[in-house]
């Protein structure tokens, strides 16, 4: 019973310590208690389906945009409105890949109370998100905008070669990220031009292939 009950607290302190962590509890909390972002599945005129997803993207986004998506029952060139600020950037590289998995056409936009699709902002974290459209349709007057990224730690202990080196290891997995999706390379030259949101223009959005056709819908 002694070895018994060592074996049990050897499994059960340890699991403790992780559902106790800051990081762990904000995880739960978003996915389980209060997310942070909203979805509103739509019947567009054009006959398509869409869901609109706004909000803060938060540490469970990912994992509760799976369970939205899987709600809606989107299907290939259905559509996903974007209207967030940004947020997690690990959540939102996730969740554009979701949305490239699925086909999905991205449009930058939200839905008012009639459920009609009004122009809206997307930006840092959301651009990700944006990117992962197989389409990636521009309505007008919304915007997408784009900042620099930096890596950042609590550890008084990390030497600033060591911040240098996560901060370039986080911009070659955007520019992997982005590559991927279709992305222009220079997509960089704009977000390490300031700490700031610099909000692309139109034409700067079709000259990256950030965006790659006028939106469709009506």
């Amino acid at each position: 019973m002694v070895f018994a009950g060592l074996l049990l607290a050897g499994v059960l302190i340890p699991a403790y310590r992780d559902i106790s962590s800051p990081g762990a509890w904000s995880y739960w909390k978003d996915f389980f208690g209060s997310p942070s972002m909203t979805a509103s599945a739509v019947n567009m005129a054009d006959g398509r389906k869409a869901l609109a997803i706004a909000g803060r993207i938060g540490p469970a986004s990912a994992s509760w945009f799976r369970e939205q998506l899987d709600a809606a029952k989107l299907a290939s060139g259905d559509v996903i409105f974007l209207s967030s600020p940004g947020g997690s950037l690990d959540q939102g590289l996730i969740m554009g890949a979701v949305v490239r998995s699925r086909g999905l056409t991205t449009v930058v936009g939200k839905v008012n109370s009639e459920s009609r699709p009004q122009p809206s902002r997307c930006a840092s974290a959301c651009v990700f998100v944006f990117a992962g459209g197989k389409v990636r349709e521009a309505m007008p007057r919304s915007a997408l905008g784009v900042h620099q990224f930096s890596s950042t730690s609590s550890r008084g202990e990390e030497s600033a070669n060591d911040l240098v080196a996560r901060t370039q290891q986080t911009t070659g997995m955007i520019l992997d990220y982005m590559t991927r999706m279709g992305v222009s390379p220079s997509i960089m030259q704009a977000m390490t031009a300031s700490k700031d949101i610099r909000w692309l223009t139109e034409k700067e959005a079709f000259d990256l292939n950030l965006t790659t056709a006028r939106y469709a819908g009506r």
